[in-house]
């Protein structure tokens, strides 16, 4: 087991790194996806999988998120006086949001990915390109702030780090999409923070078995952690490298195919 899980968890990290730069997403959707099946095998329970998914997800974006801001942040694309708008309703809807998760049965919660993963690829697809000097445009105030309270708690109930709805925020108000993408990767880091630590400390006692802290099982939230940091700088490479327009199409395709994966649970 010990032999497995140090191949799978690091591999399931390698992939998120990638989508973190490139998306700005940490790569949540597809490591809550891939958790629920892997996690019973470690012993965690199958009625306790989907919150346990959503939980590590969120731990392991910390790291994730960590790295894919400093690449950005090196190709000057993090717009951080949005980000400090942002940062208090990020971090206090993910407080908020995983209490709720936490009240919610694990269906319930898997359908609320499926229907985000629909929305968003859909609103990515129709939404408008943004004109050109977007690169000038910097969105800050307190309905930053408001809008972040909602981010963080939808987040936190579907164990991303916000991208999917920080990207198309910042894009709608004008930001180009690799600097709303590069943006979306510093509050992700705040966002999966707040998240994390409300799952830890507002869990059932012992509800899992082995190294855990409430739902973050920590061998994969580690696993995964130490695997994305590495990577993450590769997909921010590729996010630069492509159109707006084109990482828009990437996004939302990527959106539908996580949720309709879920669909066979």
């Amino acid at each position: 087991m010990l032999t497995w899980s140090m191949l799978c968890f690091p591999l399931l990290g390698a992939v998120a790194g990638v989508l973190a730069g490139l998306l700005g997403i940490g790569g949540g959707l597809v490591l809550v996806t891939a958790l629920v099946w892997l996690l019973p095998l470690y012993g965690v329970p199958q009625d306790a999988a989907m919150h346990t998914a959503l939980a590590t997800a969120l731990a392991s974006i910390i790291l994730t998120g960590l790295s894919s801001a400093r690449a950005h942040h090196l190709r000057r694309s993090v717009l951080w006086r949005t980000v400090a708008w942002m940062v208090p309703g990020v971090m206090l809807g993910g407080w908020i949001g995983s209490w709720l998760a936490v009240l919610l049965d694990g269906d319930v919660l898997r359908y609320c990915v499926v229907g985000y993963c629909a929305v968003v690829g859909t609103q990515l697809l129709l939404s408008r390109t943004p004109p050109p000097g977007g690169d000038a445009v910097v969105p800050t105030g307190v309905g930053l702030s408001g809008a972040g309270v909602g981010i963080g708690a939808l987040s936190s109930i579907v164990g991303i780090g916000g991208g999917g709805m920080t990207v198309p925020l910042l894009v709608w108000l004008g930001v180009s999409p690799v600097r709303a993408v590069g943006t979306s990767s510093a509050c992700g880091v705040f966002v999966a923070l707040a998240a994390a630590a409300g799952y830890a400390l507002q869990a059932p006692a012992d509800v899992l078995p082995g190294v855990s802290w409430g739902y973050v099982y920590l061998p994969g939230a580690i696993g995964i952690a130490l695997a994305s940091v590495i990577v993450a700088p590769y997909g921010t490479r590729l996010a630069h490298a492509i159109s707006g327009a084109a990482l828009k199409r990437v996004f939302a395709v990527f959106l539908y195919c996580v949720g309709a994966s879920l669909l066979f649970l």
